[in-house]
């Protein structure tokens, strides 16, 4: 299978060094990016061979799959073609779904898939599996070092700094939907909670800047029929403060979960 890599920052350029190494059963394709000279210097590094960059609508209709891993702002500019051509959308873009859920039709109607990879998140299979039966309570408590939560548009909307902040502070509570839009580079795992369990409305969520933390830490509740779990993970950011390294692992997992002869887990 052809794998085309949208976004060569901090998730990218791990998947598409992934890629090149050699993942079972898929090749490197291609790349797409808008800082395309800044892309051509780091893959001339990275890479062990030439790999093309172009545009969405080639990166489209030359590969099978494609990881999309660019800013928000370009989402729908990669998603939209590649569904248009029937082909597999590996995304941890759950913000940016549910904000264009449009887009699930467009798969429906054209043969396209959306694969919504876990991300930096834990226990979606439990939760899935929940699901299938009665789910009570969705439950999410977000805490981070102050660094990565600095830009949302939450903070601008609010007028809330983080400047010098010496102990934690609660800046939201309430519908996972609404934690996605106002905390867009921050709680895609909330989003992608959300789309696993009872909704976005529904799932509750908290989050925390904590400057007594050095890892975005994500702690979940479900109460339902079948079982209650309570989960935590605490994530080592990247040099982008807002992503965890574990996320584009996540995707490259997925990779190799949709080639691959076996496959574990939902």
């Amino acid at each position: 299978m052809k794998v085309g890599v949208a976004g060569y920052g901090t998730i990218g350029r791990v998947v598409a060094r992934a890629l090149d190494k050699g993942i079972e059963g898929l090749e490197l394709e291609a790349v797409c990016t808008r800082s395309v000279d800044k892309a051509r210097a780091l893959m001339a590094t990275d890479l062990g061979r030439a790999v093309p960059l172009v545009s969405a609508e080639a990166l489209a209709e030359r590969c099978d799959v494609i990881a999309e891993a660019v800013p928000r702002a370009a989402f729908v500019a990669i998603a939209v073609p590649v569904l248009a051509a029937g082909k597999v959308l590996l995304t941890v873009s759950a913000a940016g779904l549910l904000d264009h859920w449009d887009l699930v039709d467009r798969a429906r109607r054209a043969g396209g898939r959306i694969h919504l990879a876990t991300g930096a998140l834990l226990g979606l299979d439990a939760v899935k599996a929940a699901a299938e039966g009665t789910i009570h309570e969705v439950r999410m408590i977000t805490r981070k070092p102050p660094a990565g939560l600095e830009g949302a548009p939450y903070l601008a909307e609010h007028n809330i700094s983080l400047a010098g902040l010496t102990a934690p502070k609660k800046l939201f509570e309430g519908s996972a939907r609404d934690g996605a839009r106002g905390f867009p580079a921050n709680v895609n795992v909330a989003a992608a909670l959300g789309l696993a369990g009872i909704g976005p409305d529904a799932t509750r969520l908290e989050i925390w800047a904590d400057p007594t933390l050095t890892r975005n830490t994500h702690i979940i509740a479900v109460e339902a029929d079948s079982a209650r779990f309570t989960m935590t993970i605490e994530n080592v950011p990247t040099e982008h403060a807002s992503t965890g390294r574990i996320t584009a692992l996540s995707v490259i997992a997925a990779l190799r979960g949709i080639a691959a002869p076996l496959y574990v887990g939902t």
